[in-house]
């Protein structure tokens, strides 16, 4: 109710002036206002919800190239059914590879490599690692090339050579007093008693004798007393001159004439590699080499520290 002498407001039973009516009517609806905003937020929010996505607007794939086929799918036989293989224990075959590394060898194979690798890492004495310098292989084939001719007569033919004798004997024929027939000497101490006394024209050692203590002293020996000396690849070579399987050292005592000249070119030669270069070589221990994988350990340390990787010193121990 409006009292117009007083310019009041009457709304309920309480009183306002004017100015206060003015200002709620204000706030009112300025909250009306916000609340209808509200709703039509709301409203459109929803909208967008429900509306159906675009469609997609981005460029189409170029065509393919001229030529280009579609792979087409095989078609399956259902009567043959593909079957996995399956390399389990006791299941299928194994694909073919190489087993080498799952061999496993016999003892004697597997000692004789270990004894490579030990003579390679452990520091070898002089004595023993002078056994490792053999001779050339041009030399060698000349050198058993002449043992081969002086090989010692085998049963055979010492039979034949006793009994042409016995029945000339028996005809009461003259015999011809004949001289002992020329051949190459073996065995260890006769070999030692011919060097002590100076009668070997030239020695030849195998390089692979086991136990090596029985030849250690040979090389020494001969050059004390002034007899030529050579040290070849293996004893099994040099037993199939003397009709054994194997022989640890060989000596020449005499030689036909027609063969001067080829046992004085091998004894030049013995001595220009072994006698005349003993001192040297007794100053030379052997072994000490890395293998492999230490070795490219070493030189991966040495690239990242700055240093050279060409060090011969890398390879030893």
């Amino acid at each position: 109710m409006y009292l117009g002498e007083m310019n009041r407001f009457e709304t309920n039973g309480v009183y306002y002036d004017s100015n206060t009516f003015i200002n709620m009517q204000s706030s009112l609806s300025r909250a009306m206002k916000h609340v209808c905003w509200v709703a039509v937020h709301c409203a459109a929010t929803l909208e967008l919800r429900k509306a159906p996505p675009k469609a997609g607007t981005g460029k189409k794939p170029a065509a393919a190239p001229f030529g280009a086929s579609k792979v087409t799918k095989a078609k399956k036989n259902p009567l043959f059914e593909p079957k996995p293989k399956n390399f389990g224990i006791g299941q299928d075959i194994q694909p073919v590879r190489d087993l080498t590394r799952f061999v496993k060898w016999p003892e004697y194979v597997r000692l004789q490599r270990q004894k490579v690798i030990l003579n390679q890492r452990l520091k070898v004495p002089p004595a023993i690692a002078q056994f490792s310098h053999t001779l050339d292989k041009n030399t060698a084939t000349q050198l058993f090339k002449l043992l081969n001719k002086y090989r010692p007569e085998s049963k055979q033919e010492k039979k034949a050579r006793l009994e042409a004798a016995a029945a000339a004997a028996a005809e009461s024929k003259e015999v011809k007093d004949t001289k002992k027939p020329l051949f190459a000497k073996y065995g260890l101490n006769h070999v030692v008693a011919l060097v002590e006394a100076k009668k070997a024209s030239l020695v030849v050692i195998a390089h692979d004798v086991d136990p090596i203590e029985l030849v250690v002293y040979l090389p020494a020996l001969c050059r004390k007393m002034g007899v030529p000396y050579v040290i070849v690849k293996g004893k099994a070579r040099l037993g199939t001159v003397v009709h054994k399987k194997s022989a640890a050292v060989v000596a020449l005592q005499d030689v036909r004439s027609e063969d001067q000249r080829d046992l004085a070119t091998l004894i030049s030669a013995a001595k220009a590699n072994f006698s005349d270069k003993y001192e040297e070589t007794r100053r030379q221990w052997g072994g000490g080499l890395r293998g492999n994988k230490s070795t490219q350990m070493l030189r991966k340390r040495a690239k990242a520290a700055g240093q050279s990787t060409t060090n011969p010193a890398l390879g030893k121990l």
